[in-house]
């Protein structure tokens, strides 16, 4: 298996990983796979009620077996939880086994996409915006530590983010070097 053929979405909630992610998988013929809906599909049961039972620990036990199993299949686009990046293992599994696309979002910018979901757990605090910018100040320099290519989320539209990376991962595939931008 070739590690050009899978791409990996990581960054934090509200990034659009998934939307992202579909939009790849359709746009290069591959199966389109949510670290996050797996795991739900497989305990039958919402993320923030595996949170509840199992606290964090056992969700991210579950999301690392998730990702070993995801990492394993050849020709896939996935869409990473925002937490993924935490273990070594799903790192290593990440780099190694595809391309990695780093969605950055500012914490400020995530809030917005985020506010009124009600199935983000580790939001559901006194202060959302304050608990995003430490998952950023934590988990970024863990994202961009496996990423091949980083893109910038802003306020550009899904489809201008997508144009920029069909042409990244057009430039990576034929070997060239990409621009130091990460818009």
């Amino acid at each position: 298996m070739s590690k050009r053929d899978n791409l990996y979405l990581v960054g934090l909630m509200g990034a659009g990983k998934t939307t992202v992610g579909r939009l790849l998988a359709k746009h290069y013929g591959c199966a389109f796979h949510d670290s996050d809906h797996e795991i739900e599909a497989r305990t039958g049961v919402k993320i923030p009620v595996i949170f509840e039972i199992e606290g964090e620990a056992g969700f991210r036990k579950r999301e690392e077996a998730a990702i070993a199993e995801l990492t394993a299949l050849s020709g896939i686009v996935l869409a990473t939880g925002g937490g993924a990046v935490l273990s070594a293992a799903n790192r290593s599994n990440l780099r190694n086994n595809g391309v990695v696309i780093y969605l950055r979002g500012t914490p400020e910018h995530l809030y917005e996409r985020t506010r009124h979901d009600r199935n983000r757990p580790l939001l559901q605090t006194a202060d959302p915006l304050e608990r995003l910018r430490e998952l950023y100040k934590q988990r970024d320099p863990l994202y961009r530590e496996v990423a091949d290519i980083v893109v910038d989320t802003g306020r550009q539209s899904v489809a201008g983010m997508a144009r920029v990376l069909f042409g990244k991962l057009d430039l990576l595939r034929r070997g060239l070097p990409l621009p130091d931008t990460a818009g």
